[in-house]
């Protein structure tokens, strides 16, 4: 679970904390002991019906198609870059413990979309991904880059950085898989 997924869930709980605390008066008296279970599962059970909510609600940029490219680099403890097509990945030294040799691919569509293997490859370190987006529709809304399975389907959201002036989202990942372009 990504950082951001981490805040919004701590900020989720403490909000159904806080309202819990606020329904009770200082004229009831406990009946017996709790266990604390079905408080924990209204949690949950609210934090996953939100980040659900949250992750349908968000669009994937409609662009206009880039050509399918790739792109091959050995990176080691060093650190190092691999860039494809409009896209960029910036290893950090310690990131990877050994050598490894990383495909990045640009894929062709509607939406600015990448992807990197070895899948599940995981960094020690966050490596930085930006993504361009001037090839795409004028949309108002903050850029994120999200984490999506082959379909498409938005996984997860990333804690990006809209940077409007070069017209490009970047975002600290933490493992291969394939990224998109959302709002």
């Amino acid at each position: 679970m990504s950082s951001w997924n981490r805040w919004l869930l701590g900020l989720v709980a403490g909000g159904v904390l806080l309202v819990g605390a606020g329904c009770s008066s200082s004229d009831e008296r406990p009946v017996g002991p709790s266990n604390g279970a079905p408080e924990a599962a209204l949690i949950a059970s609210t934090v996953s019906s939100t980040l659900s909510s949250t992750l349908s609600s968000l669009e994937l940029l409609t662009c206009q198609s880039l050509p399918y490219a790739t792109a091959t680099a050995t990176v080691g403890r060093e650190g190092g870059m691999i860039r494809v097509g409009k896209s960029t990945l910036v290893v950090p030294p310690g990131a990877l413990a050994s050598p490894v040799t990383i495909k990045a691919e640009q894929m062709p569509g509607s939406t600015n979309s990448i992807r990197f293997s070895p899948a599940g490859l995981k960094f020690a370190r966050s490596a930085r991904l930006t993504m361009s987006y001037d090839n795409c529709l004028l949309a108002l809304p903050t850029k994120r880059i999200v984490y999506t399975s082959e379909g498409l389907k938005v996984l997860e959201l990333l804690k990006s950085l809209d940077l409007r002036l070069a017209r490009a989202v970047s975002a600290p990942i933490d493992h291969f898989s394939r990224y998109a372009i959302a709002y």
